[in-house]
């Protein structure tokens, strides 16, 4: 019951006064690209839709549940890619919680034989709500279960408009690119005060190998796939840092999330988890799953993290194959 009581009183605290809210982050990060950033907009030859569910420290009781779904295509007579993202996330069961809807546009530069830069914008609008009657507070409990005195809130919301910005510069077989999202740091707050959203600065990369294995290499395609995203926003930092192998249609990873030689405080590491990855296509579809160790001081209580991705990449044939000659996008797929 303490657990509860103070874990969502730090939710309240953050949604009225002035903290540094930061975005829902998600392990499978590549499974959805837009998400990290625009200039992944239309990086394939396919239609692509991807859900994402992700449940973090489900041991905790009004943990954090978040949700992404996001679009994209590939115009190919006007070099351009599109995307549309909507994301939802809630917190303190669900008495905290956001949602966001954005559009994309990445404009493709063909630099040299197979090597292409893609700058990209995207525009969103996002709103914020707290619900107080789900939570419980301490005057609450000493008056022997009256209602709080953060009544009055109830019902409070906020609105503002976002706006990002990102470059990704790629080859056959590795990309690496930049994204600033918030860069307008909109207002959050939801006393009608100053609270803005941080920007947050992306960098991320990584390099796909093709393993060659006779004449299977064309049925059953095997790779290695290494990648990092490097994460800042405020006052906070973190680095995803991993790989994994595919052997068509199964793959399986390892990523490390943290920066271990940096603390933010005398003995608090910042570690925060090792995720196993596992996954499987099926005709048109990608499932992944994956799992987060924690190894921060929450470890013992926190439950970890699921998260589940769904992909849907439809595409003609024929436009797949010719396009696929001209340009080969090596990202990772999760």
């Amino acid at each position: 019951m303490k657990l509860r009581i103070g874990f969502l009183a730090m939710v309240v605290l953050g949604a009225l006064g002035q903290a540094k809210a930061q975005d829902p982050h998600f392990t499978q990060f590549y499974a959805a690209p837009t998400y990290l950033s625009p200039a992944f907009a239309g990086t394939t030859v396919q239609n692509r839709f991807a859900l994402q569910v992700r449940d973090q420290w489900p041991a905790i009781p009004g943990a954090f549940v978040s949700f992404n779904m996001a679009a994209d295509q590939y115009l190919g007579s006007l070099n351009s890619g599109i995307g549309l993202i909507a994301t939802r996330d809630q917190a303190g069961s669900g008495a905290l919680s956001s949602t966001s809807f954005t559009l994309q546009y990445a404009y493709e530069i063909r630099l040299k034989h197979k090597v292409f830069l893609r700058p990209a914008l995207q525009m969103g609008y996002a709103s914020r709500s707290v619900d107080y009657s789900k939570l419980v507070f301490n005057d609450q409990l000493a008056r022997g279960g009256e209602v709080s005195t953060y009544e009055h809130y109830d019902g409070r919301k906020q609105g503002y408009s976002d706006i990002g910005s990102g470059l990704l510069l790629f080859t056959p077989n590795m990309w690496f690119g930049f994204s600033l999202l918030h860069m307008n740091e909109p207002n959050q707050s939801l006393l009608e005060d100053e609270s803005p959203l941080p920007r947050q600065f992306n960098m991320h990369g990584g390099y796909r190998m093709k393993l060659r294995t006779g004449g299977m290499v064309r049925k059953n395609p095997q790779s290695i796939v290494a990648a990092f995203n490097y994460r800042a926003q405020g006052k906070f930092d973190q680095l995803d840092i991993g790989g994994y192998y595919e052997h068509d249609p199964v793959f399986a990873g390892l990523w490390y999330r943290g920066i271990p030689v940096k603390s933010y405080a005398p003995g608090m590491q910042n570690n925060d988890a090792i995720a196993v990855l596992v996954g499987f296509k099926a005709g048109d579809w990608r499932f992944g799953y994956s799992y987060d160790i924690t190894i921060s001081r929450l470890a013992m209580n926190s439950g970890g993290a699921h998260e589940i991705t769904t992909i849907l990449e439809l595409a003609d044939k024929r436009k797949k194959r010719s396009m696929a000659r001209r340009r080969v996008v090596p990202c990772a797929k999760f």
